[in-house]
């Protein structure tokens, strides 16, 4: 959420960086609601100060037998208690628009964030590792997994519909051996904390981190009003929630493995086939709260820490800044990671590691004092995928296939496989 005072004094600027973002001349409407707020407060102030004074005024006239003087105070008084409370109802029921204008649009990008419309005006960083060449025609990961009898979207849709999917045996181990090694790996490489949370949430978790009000049809509400997680950012950020820190608790870092949940509204006919883009997922998200002249070094931390998973992998990598018109909501800046799949032939999206600023820690007043006596600031937080276990189980699938319908196992989760090194054709282990 934007402060509506840095608007008022540089409303030029503030419109400038929101224009990089498709949204154009914001001050002004925020600016006049502001003003009509603003006097409607002032007004009701001078009202209760005239209401105070008759109110002091009523028992002399009283007192001397003044009966008209008494009455037209008593009135007085009346009059202004009603006046106060029309104008405080109007009040609130703009600073209330207010505050639903402010939360309904986006973050600022920072300045050297590259303009563009989508994904392909995005600006590489940097990239890791080649793509590996194979004797033969590299096939998608659902092509394999389902040869082997171990991934079904026939029984997920029999049981819940489209864009489920049902593992087994073998390859749900795989899964599972790869969310155990990213958790330990940030815990005992990169120095997270791991965090156990729920995957149901208030409205006041969603709001804080940006899914509500704009982004509900992205979401799943049960009905008796929680909220599925699309991701552990939501709980994990939102541990901050209307805290203030110290300063020497920051920078807090946390990891959590978790069931995400996500509608996929607007996503028709894309992905359909296999399980890139699922309703029901797992995720390692990584979050940290730190003081605002930590962001952007944390970031580049963050990135690293979900780089060293594929770099531990062994699979080919490219880091990108994202454009203006790419970034999500919260973000002022993000590095999306795309791993190389042999079998699509492209590079796709397996981590998105975000600076947001106070962007979030506005909305759920998240803060902490720089100094014992200094007056509170707000945290900045940040968030990324380490990674989405799914998208990872996809890149290891293709990257390791092998000419006769197996899988070998990369060598770092062969500890959490048994000590096999393949998943073979039949999808038995050796």
């Amino acid at each position: 959420m934007h402060d509506i005072r840095q608007i008022r004094e540089t409303p030029a600027a503030f419109d400038a960086a929101l224009s990089r973002r498709g949204v154009q001349d914001a001050s002004q409407a925020l600016l006049k609601l502001d003003e009509s707020r603003r006097a409607k407060i002032a007004a009701a102030e001078a009202a209760l100060a005239e209401r105070n004074a008759a109110s002091k005024l009523v028992g002399k006239a009283k007192a001397s037998g003044d009966e008209a003087e008494f009455e037209r105070l008593r009135a007085l008084v009346a009059d202004k208690k009603a006046e106060i409370a029309k104008l405080e109802e109007e009040a609130k029921a703009e600073d209330e628009a207010l505050r639903d204008a402010l939360m309904s649009l986006p973050n600022l990008p920072l300045d050297d964030i590259p303009d563009g419309q989508d994904e392909t005006d995005n600006v590489e960083l940097r990239r890791w590792g080649s793509p590996r060449e194979y004797p033969f025609a590299p096939k998608e990961h659902f092509e394999i997994a389902e040869a082997m009898g171990l991934m079904d979207f026939a029984a997920a849709a029999k049981l819940s519909g489209a864009r489920f999917v049902v593992l087994k045996g073998a390859l749900i181990r795989l899964h599972r051996a790869l969310a155990q090694f990213m958790l330990d790996t940030h815990v005992e490489a990169h120095g997270l904390t791991e965090v156990w949370t729920p995957v149901l949430v208030r409205d006041e978790a969603m709001l804080g981190t940006g899914q509500l009000p704009k982004f509900a049809e992205d979401s799943y509400r049960t009905e008796n009003g929680w909220w599925l997680i699309p991701t552990a950012e939501v709980t994990l950020t939102n541990l901050a929630a209307g805290e203030i820190l110290d300063a020497s608790a920051l920078p807090q870092r946390y990891t959590a493995h978790t069931q995400c949940f996500r509608s996929e509204a607007g996503s028709a006919g894309k992905d359909t086939r296999g399980m890139l883009r699922q309703h029901q997922f797992e995720k390692v998200e990584m979050v940290s709260v730190v003081a605002p002249d930590q962001g952007l070094a944390e970031l580049e931390r963050m990135t690293g820490c979900a780089e060293n998973i594929l770099k531990a992998l062994e699979i080919p990598f490219r880091t990108m800044v994202l454009c203006t018109g790419d970034m999500g909501f919260g973000a002022r800046r993000t590095h999306d990671i795309e791993v190389w799949l042999p079998g699509q032939g492209a590079y796709r999206e397996i981590s998105s590691c975000s600076l947001c600023g106070d962007f979030q820690a506005r909305r759920m007043n998240a803060r902490y004092r720089p100094e014992p006596t200094a007056k509170p600031e707000f945290v900045h937080t940040l968030n990324g995928s380490g990674l989405a276990v799914g998208r990872a189980l996809i890149a290891v699938i293709e990257t390791y296939q092998r000419a006769d319908g197996g899988i070998d196992i990369p060598a770092v989760l062969r500890p959490w496989m048994g000590g096999r090194s393949v998943i073979a054709a039949d999808g038995s282990l050796a």
